[in-house]
Formats: C-alpha cells, sequence, structure tokens
C-alpha cells in the first residue's frame, strides 16, 4: 500500500464519518436550527474529504481542479441554502411569538 492509497482510504473513513456524523444529527437534534448546523457542518467536511481522496486518484491536474470547483459550488449553495432555510426559521418563530 502506497502512502497516497493510505490517504486515499482514510480520507474516505473521515468523510463516510462525517456524513453519518451529519444524518445522526438531522436525525436525533431538536430543533431547525441545531439540525441545519449539524448537518451543513458535517456535510461540508464529509464533501471535502471525499473529494480530497479523488483528487488523491485523478489522473491529471484538469480532473483536480473540476472537483474542486465542484467541491466550491457544493460550498456555495450549501451555505446559501442553509441561511435562507434559517431566516425562514426565525422569521416564521416571531411570527408566532408576535400573534401571542
Amino acid at each position: 500500500m502506497t502512502v497516497s492509497e493510505f490517504f486515499t482510504i482514510a480520507s474516505l473513513i473521515l468523510g463516510c464519518f462525517f456524513f453519518l456524523a451529519g444524518t445522526v444529527g438531522l436525525l436525533r437534534l431538536p430543533d431547525t436550527l441545531c439540525r441545519l448546523h449539524a448537518l451543513t457542518k458535517a456535510d461540508n467536511l464529509g464533501l471535502g474529504f471525499i473529494v480530497f481522496a479523488l483528487i488523491l486518484q485523478s489522473q491529471s491536474v484538469l480532473e483536480s481542479l473540476r472537483l474542486l470547483v465542484i467541491w466550491l459550488a457544493a460550498l456555495l449553495t450549501s451555505s446559501t441554502a442553509s441561511y435562507l432555510i434559517g431566516r425562514h426559521t426565525l422569521l416564521s418563530r416571531d411570527r408566532k411569538d408576535s400573534h401571542l
């Protein structure tokens, strides 16, 4: 086993661990904002480790750059979607509290 293969396997295991941790957080945490925080942080780290493992196994620099662009796009869309979901949750809570 080469050093590159070792880091690839380690990154894949870490990525799967973070995806699993995010899923557990989604299922076990009490409210929307806690679930959102756990899911976005863990999924971004999990995807980062998976992309790192794929970059180690890629055949060219162009493939590596494409993987990085995909990861950055996923980070951008994940943070934007999380912000919008969190904002909607807070605004709907404020509306409920003002009617009481």
